[in-house]
């Protein structure tokens, strides 16, 4: 027992000793953590203050896309855009009218299926068929996804007389006539219940170029936003969103492009809003010295004459896109009452002889 009692005792000696060292240790790491921390208050701390960081996207919605946000960490900034890359890829993918994806039904599939079958898709789908019925509604028939059959034909001619502008040409007016009468709108069917989309005219085809930008940039801003992001500028091609302000606490500068030159004719200052701009200056061809761009009017299914640009700031980057091309197909007094029933909703109009119109709550954006 005493042999024992000693073991014992020699051996809480020894784990005595160890304890001793544990506590020194510890007393060490206390006073490095004292010593740390008072570097840290001295200004010797890592640097966590927001950065900027920037990125440009080259395979989405067939434009180039720029992103700017700020993080305090470049990993981090990175793997905010790689989020929102794939959000835009799978709405670009979901939104195609000319590809097919293995592994998924899009507008293309749909169009392929005209008149044959409902076809199942994704439920974005049908949420961007049933806000662009609305935007047709609005406009009152100028912002018509059922047209794809008269655009077609315009982007023929169009590549036709670029490829070959010595031999340019406009498409026959029958032509367009006969495209025309199987735009109904009427024709695209949504069933929420089947979770399908069909085109019931065999001869209708769907095209969401004049919205489909803006409502993806619209749903990946929002869902970045419920990721956290507070400051962040996105361009789609132009359609630009907005997160916050700038670091400073300023609003973003957007820069509206001169419809006759290179430049820009003016900036606005956004904090949270979108700005989107349609203008004859972005695809066009010309015909016997005579210029026709994209934006057609229904109404005569040739090119709008009202105005050479048109800018639109809004909260919301689907409805500012959509109103771009509507507005475009009104004559002013008609636009110009559309705008001011809407709610922060603000245009700027360039007519063809070069003079500008604004909403009246315009003139607040304007950057100095």
């Amino acid at each position: 027992m005493l042999s024992n009692i000693q073991t014992d005792k020699k051996e809480t000696l020894h784990w005595g000793k160890k304890t001793n060292r544990v506590i020194q240790k510890i007393k060490l790491f206390a006073l490095c953590g004292i010593l740390l921390s008072g570097m840290l208050l001295s200004g010797c701390a890592i640097d966590q203050s927001p950065k900027r960081y920037e990125t440009v996207f080259l395979d989405v919605f067939d434009t180039v896309t720029t992103v700017i946000l700020y993080d305090t960490d470049e990993n981090s900034a990175n793997a905010r855009f790689d989020e929102l890359h794939a959000l835009l890829l799978e709405y670009h993918q979901l939104f195609d009218i000319y590809h097919a994806y293995d592994g998924m039904n899009n507008l293309y599939t749909v169009n392929q299926n005209a008149g044959i079958a409902p076809v199942s898709v994704d439920a974005r789908i049908l949420d961007l068929i049933e806000y662009a019925k609305e935007m047709d509604t609005l406009t009152n028939g100028r912002m018509n996804i059922a047209m794809g059959g008269v655009l077609a034909l315009w982007q023929s001619y169009r590549d036709a007389g670029l490829d070959d502008p010595d031999n340019a040409a406009l498409p026959p007016m029958e032509e367009l006539e006969a495209a025309n009468a199987h735009a109904n709108i009427d024709s695209i069917i949504v069933d929420r219940t089947a979770g399908t989309l069909y085109v019931s005219d065999p001869e209708m085809q769907i095209d969401v170029g004049a919205i489909a930008k803006g409502y993806a940039a619209e749903q990946a801003v929002a869902a970045m936003k419920a990721d956290g992001v507070s400051e962040m500028l996105l361009s789609v091609g132009g359609n630009v969103c907005s997160i916050g302000t700038r670091l400073d606490g300023t609003g973003w500068k957007v820069g509206i492009q001169d419809p006759y030159s290179d430049g820009t004719m003016c900036a606005v200052q956004v904090a949270g809003q979108s700005v989107v701009t349609s203008g004859t200056y972005e695809r066009y061809y010309t015909v016997n010295g005579v210029r026709y761009h994209h934006i057609i009017d229904p109404a005569t299914l040739m090119p709008s004459t009202y105005y050479d640009s048109v800018t639109v700031v809004s909260e919301n980057s689907a409805l500012a896109d959509a109103l771009t091309t509507g507005l475009f197909c009104m004559p002013y007094e008609e636009a110009s009452a559309l705008v001011e029933s809407l709610s922060g909703v603000e245009a700027l109009w360039v007519l063809p002889d070069g003079s500008q119109r604004q909403s009246s709550g315009f003139s607040a954006y304007l950057a100095e």
